[in-house]
């Protein structure tokens, strides 16, 4: 099951990685009791869509939407244990290599903006041959499920988050996220998917 941020009632959901704002502002306006945030380390692809939330609501405008320029490695303070949902689709950068590789110090800044049993999915796109020098680049191990399962589960749980949901999917069951890059992606049969649905784990206290 893919949790989409679109569920009924309250709460709030943060995309990291949102790129256009697509999936926040689509999600936001069926979901007007819901707050959106997305996060980006980006600025240009943002700015068409922060300037359509500030119209008027007949115009395209919403008042339940936050976008905020940041990396992972750098996730405002304020945003600590306030999410309900949060949502990484098809990450690329430093980004693709925190949630594919479970970097500890990546995964413990996402926990950080988790509220107590909040849902994390995460989305992964990668074509073999067409992504072979970014794959490179980031030194990925290819996603197998014995890699989610024996060496990313462990990880995962190291920073805070227990994994329901770790498989690499056919092409035919690719998640409905409503991204741009999922619309361009989706077109181009080959790339293997890897879906991860985890929850936040109740943090021990210090000492």
């Amino acid at each position: 099951m893919a949790y989409r941020g679109d569920r009924a009632g309250g709460g709030i959901v943060i995309d990291i990685g949102t790129g256009n704002g697509r999936f926040v502002y689509h999600c936001a306006r069926r979901n007007p009791g819901r707050f959106y945030i997305g996060i980006d380390p980006s600025p240009r692809p943002l700015a068409k869509v922060s300037e359509k939330i500030h119209r008027r609501p007949e115009k395209g405008g919403l008042v339940n939407v936050l976008f905020i320029q940041a990396a992972v490695e750098e996730l405002p303070c304020e945003l600590e244990e306030v999410a309900d949902e949060v949502h990484v689709h098809f990450p690329w950068g430093s980004l693709l290599r925190a949630v594919a590789v479970g970097e500890e110090s990546a995964l413990g800044n996402i926990r950080r903006i988790c509220a107590p049993e909040a849902l994390l999915e995460v989305v992964v796109a990668l074509d073999p041959d067409r992504d072979r020098s970014e794959i490179s680049r980031l030194g990925l191990e290819p996603l197998t499920s014995e890699y989610l399962h024996t060496v990313l589960t462990p990880r995962y749980r190291a920073a805070g988050f227990e994994l329901s949901q770790a498989a690499v999917l056919p092409h035919s069951d690719w998640p409905r996220v409503n991204t741009s890059w999922a619309a361009r992606l989706q077109s181009r049969p080959g790339r293997s998917i890897t879906h991860l649905i985890a929850r936040a784990a109740t943090l021990k206290p210090a000492g």
